[in-house]
């Protein structure tokens, strides 16, 4: 029996290895356990949040993603909560995650379940679940699941002819066109080129765009549960069906002032990342940088929440414009925390997940390639003009991540924190931070290493301000991690 343990979004696991209908019924059994538990009614998000109790009859809804058994995953859900008699919401085809999390909202469910693996590799799956509030659970509710999970699932009863269907995209767009310059969009001159990665927010953002006569081309949004050999996590390597489309458009375009720009979802969409007209990538700390100014020129105010591992570009526009801003460990679910309770404009992290206020407190990587284009529509000029303009208002910041592959992960952040190093790549640390695995700062920038809490992986993440710098402590990190321990001491 394989142990279930919820990361810092959901929990993940290898499909027939770890990811079993076995496993996925003893999880189900635990939601079913939990939903009517007692102890619910006692947790945090319902006494101190703020945050309305709903009974297990306001039932459950289930989304899930184009990998691999998604949809049969979340009928083997669907079936064992409904023999636990709690009403139960299937999505009758793939759906992002943000469409799932507004479908709580929208049914006022008690609980949102959405089997996905988000980014991950397409060997894994996993569930993520979803409260009243309609977005990340806290770690008390996946404590609470976790410690109510069965050793053995039971064998389902209640028929797949007897469960409930439900669009759950029809809701969820309409909420995004209350959300969207419509006017703006329509009146610009751009092409949208999108890439969903052949994930589950397929179709999402071309339907508004259509709606509004804007030009857009798609890429990977097909059926393949593979992923087209990448895993879909919206970064520089994963991009490059993107690049070649946007370098043909702009050939054909060439003596044209329409305006390109793309938008890329991850495989559940709740991400978002961005490619300027000459192919170069927009990460997610620039998108995130670029929203929030899009947002404070519409007149919206708030605090700025961000992870551990997010450019501190945003540090600076919060100081600019008088923000109040919080940092917080990785995992949006501590971002949604401060969205809940306060009056937050905007929260994200490193990873593309970004939530804005007068929403969902959730990530949500259609509205997010909208607001995108916005600005693109709004700018009148080209969108690496935009990026640069921001560049030239905070200065030079240059990112890169690394995943290693290591199950020592845990022991060398661990080692690193004992005794950080005086200095990396010739670049002297001078201040070291542990609110989320350790991070040493530099004069004009940072390295952090921090031990993935889903995948067996040590993550180093490098902002500097040059390309050369970032690349330059990644290796020397990076070789201390495999075991070149001389070069910050034994």
């Amino acid at each position: 029996m394989s142990a279930i343990r919820f990361g810092t979004d959901g929990w993940r696991g290898v499909i027939a290895r770890d990811f079993t209908f076995d496993s996925v019924g003893r999880v189900a059994c635990a939601i079913a356990e939990y939903l009517k538990s007692p102890q619910r009614r006692s947790l945090e998000v319902y006494r101190k949040w703020g945050v309305s109790y709903r009974p297990p009859e306001r039932g459950v809804v289930i989304g899930y993603d184009t990998r691999f058994l998604s949809k049969e995953f979340a009928i083997h859900i669907g079936r064992i909560l409904q023999d636990a008699e709690i009403p139960t919401w299937i999505a009758h085809e793939p759906v992002p995650t943000p469409a799932l999390s507004y479908a709580v909202h929208h049914y006022q469910a008690a609980l949102g379940v959405m089997v996905t693996a988000s980014h991950n590799p397409p060997e894994y799956n996993g569930i993520k679940i979803k409260v009243e509030y309609a977005s990340s659970a806290p770690p008390s509710v996946t404590q609470l699941i976790e410690s109510l999970v069965p050793s053995e699932a039971p064998t389902p009863k209640t028929p797949e002819s007897a469960l409930n269907f439900a669009d759950f995209k029809s809701p969820y767009l309409a909420r995004i066109r209350q959300l969207v310059d419509a006017e703006l969009l329509r009146e610009s001159n751009l092409c949208v080129v999108i890439d969903a990665m052949y994930g589950a927010a397929r179709g999402y953002v071309a339907e508004i765009l259509r709606e509004l006569g804007v030009e857009f081309l798609t890429v990977r949004h097909g059926d393949n549960p593979r992923f087209g050999g990448k895993n879909p996590e919206p970064i520089e390597k994963n991009l490059g069906p993107l690049r070649a489309v946007i370098a043909s458009e702009r050939h054909k375009k060439f003596k044209s002032t329409q305006r390109i720009i793309g938008v890329v979802t991850d495989g559940d969409g709740d991400r978002v990342a961005a490619m300027d007209e000459l192919g170069h990538v927009i990460d997610s700390h620039r998108c995130f940088a670029l929203i929030l100014k899009h947002l404070l020129s519409k007149g919206w105010r708030g605090k700025v929440v961000k992870s551990f591992a997010l450019s501190d570009m945003i540090d600076m526009l919060a100081v600019k414009n008088n923000l109040e801003l919080d940092e917080v460990p990785v995992g949006f679910k501590y971002i949604c925390e401060k969205m809940v309770r306060e009056d937050v404009l905007i929260g994200g992290e490193e990873s593309g997940g970004i939530a804005i206020k007068n929403h969902i407190p959730e990530r949500d990587g259609v509205l997010n390639s909208l607001l995108l284009c916005e600005i693109a529509a709004k700018a009148q000029k080209p969108v690496s003009e935009i990026v640069n303009d921001l560049l030239g208002e905070v200065g030079p910041h240059w990112y890169d991540r690394r995943d290693l592959r290591l199950e020592s992960r845990l022991e060398i952040v661990e080692r690193v924190k004992r005794r950080p190093p005086r200095q990396i790549a010739g670049l002297e640390v001078i201040k070291t931070e542990m609110l989320d695995g350790v991070k040493l700062r530099f004069p004009h920038g940072w390295l952090l290493l921090r031990a993935s809490g889903t995948e067996p992986l040590l993550r180093l993440y490098c902002e500097l301000d040059s390309l050369q710098g970032v690349r330059e402590v990644l290796d020397e990190a990076e070789r201390f991690a495999r075991g070149d321990l001389s070069l910050w001491g034994k």
